[in-house]
């Protein structure tokens, strides 16, 4: 079986190779040499069926496929969401259909152009799961076939959700059902290996059929922060429109499931359909970072940034959408609040979508009720004058037929605990550098806590100043985690603060961190080299930005020691490539694991940044156990590709172990070869 290798271009073979492999799909990257105003590539040696485009420079950039066992089909001007600086713009994914090579074009200056081609098989259409009265029927991520592997970090959550923003995928309007959930499994791999995200962008995608389909992972009815509108992420819920809505209006069967979807959800976080939000931008082209912008609870994605975003004809839809869903699931109650503390005057209000009987309840820890509130009208208004006191309580504000809003006041009565201890403790990474789209600025602290304690985490800065609370809440003992998101921070020197508290006890722990904007973006593509001249992952590519010219050097060093020097000198500002082979002063390096580091002086002083890498020249060890039920054993995780009886192909990303490749029927024959992370094959192994 011959070894997978990066398709390439007549004029000029490719640069960059990389596979990023799960179940059904594939990713092939491609840095596609420029210069020639039309490029025309050779057939690739792997298919696709999905067509992403990354490019630097003020043109655009339009392509043409050649359809398997078919002709070249018309040309397509490639979209993309961002500013017109000649940055990197990043195109959305284009369903293309099966095949096997394409051209490019462009139409004003592009400096550099990159690929990514994904195979996502087509199979059967995804089972959605069962409905509640009010929830509609969703595709859960393991029915469409999310690739839990992939994703790079656990998913971060907003206090709550403040309004919905709605985009189009603006690839192809005509697919199948069973096309659909392919499209978003290729979205899923496009957007955390080619956008390095850490999950797939959007929170929730619909397709023309009505199908609703779960996006980012973290739980459907949880306030889970997304990548779906740049410096807009934080308390909003992003739906995609699965098709390009910019000259075709979204089908019918596809604006009743977005109606459904959004009626629920904004009822969920008690939103008014019909009101408007100031919302305080994170950053992007459009808005600076700080800007407070007035949106719509329900907005389209071009109200947030650059782009033209779910497209025209969705987009003069959207008033008409929410008034449909501000018309669905009557009554609601919108907006409530709850002023004040124990031991004085606690205010509680909120609207209703109609006038009705409505009642404030409050409970203590028994469940019984220590006081309450009535009234009737669209508007809910009442004081408690609480006792002081240490008891936790449960409000409650309902009326007949809404969804009731709760909520806890108060704490429980301290008892005695062991003293507080925290070990283990680690804040990874040490350095993060937020980029425009939110991403760069995710954070993960690692503890372990003796006892059950209180924990809470603050950021100061370099004056010992508190600037932000991170987390405060209850956690049991043994070992722990939490992630947050320091993007917000501008660019200086931190300490998180830890502290495990029980009782009058406390154990705190200090950790210094660094937020820097000069170096972002910095990826490794591949981060498992194999330099043994064959052609695969042979090297590696360091990109990043620099937002101004500063001395770097780059070190990759191996427990601590510096074990190759990659470059030393003046770069900047503007986008950067450094390439590395694998090598110490000529000398190929062991295999093993590495850290590249990055060190560069501006005006924090001297700063660091990592990426972990590994080289790894030794081909995977593919055994076949049982022919009959396709049993294989590997020692290391790896993709191993069968064909069994000579027709029916089989790829699957496996760990190491034992594993069986799914197969219906009687096998009498099956040949497989194993690919690990670097590239590296196994012999052929055949029964």
């Amino acid at each position: 079986m011959p070894k997978l290798i990066a398709a390439v271009l007549a004029v000029s073979a490719l640069v960059l190779p990389a596979a990023a492999r799960a179940g059904d799909v594939t990713m092939h990257v491609e840095d596609v040499p420029l210069g020639a105003r039309m490029l025309a590539s050779a057939p690739h040696p792997v298919h696709f069926d999905m067509l992403g485009l990354h490019w630097q420079g003020l043109g655009r950039v339009s392509y043409r496929v050649h359809r398997l066992h078919g002709r070249w089909g018309a040309w397509t001007q490639a979209g993309a969401d961002g500013d017109r600086t000649g940055r990197w713009h990043d195109g959305g994914l284009d369903w293309t259909g099966a095949a096997d090579a394409v051209r490019f074009r462009f139409a004003g200056r592009v400096t550099r152009l990159r690929a990514y081609e994904v195979w996502s098989r087509v199979t059967v259409a995804a089972p959605r799961s069962l409905a509640t009265a009010s929830q509609p029927a969703i595709v859960s991520r393991a029915a469409w076939g999310a690739n839990e592997e992939i994703v790079r970090a656990k998913p971060l959550y907003a206090p709550a959700i403040r309004l919905a923003i709605v985009h189009h995928t603006a690839g192809t309007n005509a697919y199948t059902p069973a096309q659909a959930a392919a499209i978003v499994r290729g979205i899923e791999i496009y957007h955390v290996e080619g956008n390095g995200w850490n999950d797939i962008g959007y929170n929730f995608l619909v397709d023309r059929f009505g199908t609703i389909y779960e996006g980012r992972g973290g739980g459907i009815t949880r306030n889970v922060i997304g990548a779906h509108a740049a410096g807009f992420n934080a308390g909003t819920v992003g739906v995609a429109l699965i098709g390009n809505f910019t000259a075709a209006a979204p089908p019918r069967a596809m604006q009743d499931a977005l109606v459904k979807l959004l009626a629920w959800r904004l009822d969920l976080a008690h939103v008014d359909p019909l009101s408007t939000v100031a919302y305080v931008s994170g950053g992007n082209f459009k808005y600076r970072a700080g800007r407070t912008v007035v949106l719509r609870s329900i907005s389209g994605h071009r109200d947030t940034g650059p782009t033209e975003c779910p497209g025209a004809d969705a987009y003069a839809l959207l008033p008409a959408i929410a008034r449909r869903v501000a018309a669905t699931g009557l009554p609601k109650l919108y907006a409530p609040t709850v002023a004040g503390v124990l031991g004085g005057p606690i205010r509680f209000q909120a609207r209703l979508s109609s006038a009705l009987p409505w009642t404030v309840t409050v409970a203590d820890r028994s469940g019984a009720v220590v006081a309450a509130g009535r009234g009737r009208g669209t508007l809910v208004d009442w004081t408690w004058q609480s006792a002081t006191g240490a008891t936790p309580y449960t409000w409650t504000i309902s009326a007949p037929g809404i969804r009731v809003a709760t909520g806890r006041l108060g704490g429980g009565r301290p008892v005695p605990q062991p003293p507080p201890s925290l070990s283990a403790v680690a804040l990874t990474p040490a350095t993060v550098a937020p980029s425009s789209d939110g991403s760069g600025g995710s954070m993960t602290v690692a503890f372990t806590l003796r006892a059950a304690a209180q924990v809470a985490a603050t950021v100061d800065d370099a004056t010992g100043q508190p600037v932000e609370a991170v987390l405060g809440e209850a956690r049991a003992a043994g070992p722990n985690t939490f992630a947050w998101n320091a993007g917000a921070l501008p660019d200086g020197r931190y300490v998180l603060v830890l502290t495990a508290s029980s009782g009058a006890k406390k154990a705190t722990k200090r950790l210094p961190f660094v937020v820097d904007r000069t170096l972002t973006g910095l990826q490794a593509l591949p981060t498992d080299l194999s330099p043994n001249g064959d052609g695969v992952n042979d090297t590696t590519t360091f990109s990043f930005v620099l937002a101004q010219s500063v001395p770097l050097q780059v070190v990759v060093e191996s427990a601590g020691v510096v074990a190759a020097t990659v470059f030393g000198g003046q770069l900047g500002p503007g986008p950067e490539t450094l390439t590395w082979d694998g090598t110490g002063g000529g000398v190929p390096l062991a295999d093993g694991s590495y850290t590249a580091v990055f060190t560069y002086t501006d005006a924090l002083g001297q700063v660091q940044q990592t990426i972990p890498l590994t080289i790894d020249t030794r081909p995977p060890t593919l055994t076949l156990l049982d022919k009959a039920t396709l049993r294989f054993s590997l020692d290391e995780p790896a993709t191993v590709t069968a064909l069994v009886d000579g027709t029916t192909r089989i790829v699957r990303l496996e760990p190491k172990g034992t594993f069986t490749l799914p197969f219906q029927g009687a096998v009498t024959s099956v040949t497989a070869q194993a690919q690990d992370l670097a590239g590296n094959e196994s012999p052929v192994v055949t029964g």
